[in-house]
């Protein structure tokens, strides 16, 4: 997993037409009235169209008939929000990263029976085959959603037939989805199991055609809510951020006095600078044993900025995380700073931006989502 990405020929000409122009428009509030920061949404956006065809033509992204494994670093944060970002350039439609990624999703839906599982149980370890299928089930549905936008299409709801039928119906998981875990956050680690149920509450919250009061998911959306509200006491920070992000339209997961004590936690929790940090919302311990990260930096504040503004928070603390995020992009890459959770990584290798590409993506998202 160290090998650095070679880009071919296709990523090149692609990442040469990017050509990031000046672009002036405010993205974060100011309480004084004054001139709010700027920042660069198609720098954000040249930047994660680059990371996206360098992550489709790394070996290891390579699965069977020409397929693409979906990764929550790379692939998840740029489908939450690349559509965004293309309403905000004005567009005129996909460009050819997301058409990639979407053809090899809806390729794997259409033939989910017949194609093997991204890890094998030989090779992963036991449960790993079960626990690969899961995970993708889930990271295919909320990916198409995210770019379903009147109706839902049909991709979208094989992918989440695909997916009911994998959901855990007994046991002390039930209603939620087997999942990855290779010791790894935030995304392959044991709280990562909520997580993907956490996340794929709100993306179906915001799915077409009232998706989420269908008859013929009820028990399904019921059963999800049960194991969401049942694991919550439990949960690191950053999850039950994405509870209360999920939570302003995925009806009844937090009571009202939940909903305050989360939010006062949360600002809690936040840096003097304004922004959070990602080690604070969901301790881990380095494998390699150095110094968990203590800045902030742009996932946290992405995530916890989203969630406040699904809210309606009206507060200092969100006015100071929008400040965070409008002031710490990077001019030369159009990236905000994250670190890794799991070593001190190489930030020029492919797996050390890992976490600037969601950095990046939730980062720009809770600009573009500003109130």
């Amino acid at each position: 997993m160290r090998s650095k990405a070679q880009p071919s020929r296709l990523l090149s000409l692609f990442a040469s037409a990017l050509i990031v122009l000046p672009y002036a428009s405010i993205h974060a509030a100011a309480q004084s009235g004054s001139a709010a920061p700027s920042w660069n949404p198609q720098a954000a956006a040249h930047y994660l169209d680059t990371r996206e065809l360098e992550w489709q033509h790394w070996d290891h992204a390579q699965k069977d008939q020409g397929t693409l494994c979906v990764s929550c670093h790379t692939q998840l944060s740029y489908a939450y929000v690349r559509p965004t970002l293309r309403a905000t350039l004005n567009e005129p439609g996909l460009n050819p990263p997301e058409e990639t990624m979407l053809a090899s999703i809806r390729k794997r839906v259409a033939l989910w029976s017949q194609l093997p599982p991204f890890y094998d149980d030989a090779h992963s370890g036991a449960s790993k085959a079960d626990q690969s299928h899961s995970t993708e089930a889930v990271l295919n549905a909320i990916i198409l959603l995210r770019y379903d936008d009147r109706h839902l299409s049909d991709a979208s709801r094989a992918a989440l037939n695909n997916l009911w039928a994998l959901q855990e119906k007994t046991g002390p998981d039930a209603g939620s989805w087997s999942w990855l875990d290779f010791g790894l956050a935030p995304w392959e680690s044991p709280d990562s199991r909520y997580f993907g149920a956490a996340l794929l509450a709100q993306a179906i919250s915001t799915a077409p055609d009232d998706y989420v009061k269908s008859h013929d998911v009820t028990g399904n959306l019921a059963a999800l809510r049960v194991y969401l509200i049942s694991h919550y006491p439990q949960q690191p920070l950053l999850n039950k951020i994405i509870v209360l992000w999920a939570s302003a339209r995925f009806p009844a997961l937090l009571t009202p006095p939940q909903r305050k004590q989360l939010m006062h936690e949360i600002y809690s929790h936040q840096n003097i600078d304004g922004g959070w940090a990602l080690a604070a919302l969901s301790p881990w311990q380095r494998l390699d044993k150095t110094p968990e990260p203590t800045a902030s930096d742009g996932y946290a504040t992405g995530l916890a900025v989203l969630a406040l503004e699904e809210n309606k928070a009206q507060s200092a603390y969100l006015q100071q995380g929008l400040h965070w995020l409008a002031t710490h992009q990077d001019s030369a890459t159009g990236t905000w700073p994250a670190q890794s959770l799991n070593k001190n990584r190489d930030p020029s290798t492919n797996v050390g931006k890992f976490m600037t590409d969601a950095s990046t993506a939730f980062a720009a998202l809770a600009l573009e989502s500003k109130p």
